[in-house]
């Protein structure tokens, strides 16, 4: 399943001044000078960040050692393919979980941790999550990419207060649940990121959508 795999970085532009020319003209002539206006400078870009690896990871509250991960990867970057879900979801009845991640950009020599870019700029960034309703007993419901008021279990906030969603808890009933779905979706939001602020604000810089057993 493609998803979107888009961090952003910030470029600059530069901006050019007028430049006047003059030109040859006779002795009793003025001469007047040909202006050309200046060049507005563009509004700023965002460039793309390259995302190579994505990693879920489940790990189990009770026990460290019980460890779920899921994986997606674009092994071209910025070429024609797009982060490729390579793993399923399939979590224990009735055990609670911190899901974490694991974000490389692993075209650089050494790889490039994008996790670490997203926490140093927690502030223009938060994950949203979907799932199969009730799949969980906590969050209950089905997520909050359609409503970013619905309940989500944030274990980070950003220096304004705002969830970020590199830490979440997941718990889970004894009922089981076969050929669910789990969507994690990252949203880029400078400038707009509030606690009201939902999953269709900024930019998505990537959504992933596993399939989700629990059993």
């Amino acid at each position: 399943m493609k998803t979107i795999n888009n961090i952003k970085k910030y470029g600059s532009v530069a901006i050019f001044a007028a430049v006047i020319m003059t030109g040859c003209s006779k002795d009793d002539d003025p001469v007047t000078p040909v202006v050309t206006p200046a060049v507005t400078a563009p509004a700023e870009e965002n460039e793309l960040e390259v995302i190579t690896d994505v990693k879920l990871i489940f790990t189990n509250v009770s026990n460290a050692n019980d460890i779920v991960e899921a994986r997606a990867q674009d092994p071209d970057g910025v070429g024609v393919q797009e982060l490729v879900i390579l793993d399923n979801i399939s979590l224990d009845t009735n055990k609670t979980y911190t899901l974490t991640y694991e974000i490389f950009n692993n075209l650089e020599s050494p790889g490039e941790n994008i996790g670490d870019e997203i926490s140093d700029e927690d502030d223009e960034h938060q994950f949203f999550y979907s799932f199969s309703n009730n799949a969980f007993t906590n969050p209950p419901g089905n997520g909050n990419i359609d409503n970013g008021s619905d309940p989500l279990d944030y274990n980070d906030i950003d220096g304004n207060g705002n969830a970020i969603g590199l830490s979440t808890t997941w718990s889970t009933s004894s009922s089981q649940l076969s050929g669910g779905t789990f969507t994690a979706r990252l949203q880029h939001q400078p400038g707009v990121k509030t606690a009201t602020s939902g999953a269709n604000d900024g930019d998505t810089d990537f959504e992933l959508q596993f399939v989700l057993t629990i059993q």
